[in-house]
């Protein structure tokens, strides 16, 4: 259900992202746009029955999203922000799907997704943060004027957590 509604999602995301990956020059748009594709796959996963598999991977792809936003140059509260949206698109898009569905069972799912993002959540400011506290142990307490980040690295990484996502459906 949530990843027949992806792309559109992915989409409204990166919109409403906007100026935001237009000022990131260490980031191209179209990793972070994967990385937004890969964390609403794995939304949908978590609301399914491979859930427990899949929550790991949950977890590590929360903690990217974070460690990215610090390379991306955001404030604490804008990772929190950009992953609250995602909890709107959820809600403006699925409740013409909900609304087809029995009310203890639309409940259920809508409860059981926002417990998912609100510990994503945690988990993506934890990424945060220990992004920040690498770069400022790196660098021996001396604040840099930017971060040092290879975007090659970066896509790497996401894929990677794909193949994670990956072999976790294929048991499906």
């Amino acid at each position: 259900m949530i990843n027949d509604l992806r792309d559109d999602m992915v989409s409204q995301w990166a919109d409403w992202l906007g100026d935001r990956m237009q000022t990131s020059t260490t980031i191209p748009r179209p990793v972070i746009e994967r990385e937004l594709r890969l964390i609403i796959e794995l939304l949908g996963e978590m609301v399914g029955p491979v859930r427990r598999e899949a929550k790991p991977v949950w977890f590590h792809a929360c903690e990217h999203f974070g460690r990215l936003a610090a390379a991306r140059g955001l404030a604490a509260g804008e990772v929190v922000e950009e992953m609250q949206y995602l909890r709107e698109l959820l809600i403006k898009n699925l409740a013409p799907v909900l609304a087809k569905m029995r009310a203890r069972q639309a409940m259920a799912l809508m409860l059981q997704l926002n417990r998912v993002l609100d510990k994503g959540i945690g988990v993506a400011v934890v990424g945060y943060t220990d992004a920040l506290v690498a770069t400022i142990f790196a660098q021996n307490g001396v604040p840099s004027t930017g971060l040092a980040v290879d975007p090659e690295e970066v896509g790497r990484q996401v894929e990677q957590l794909e193949c994670e996502l990956a072999a976790v459906t294929r048991n499906q």
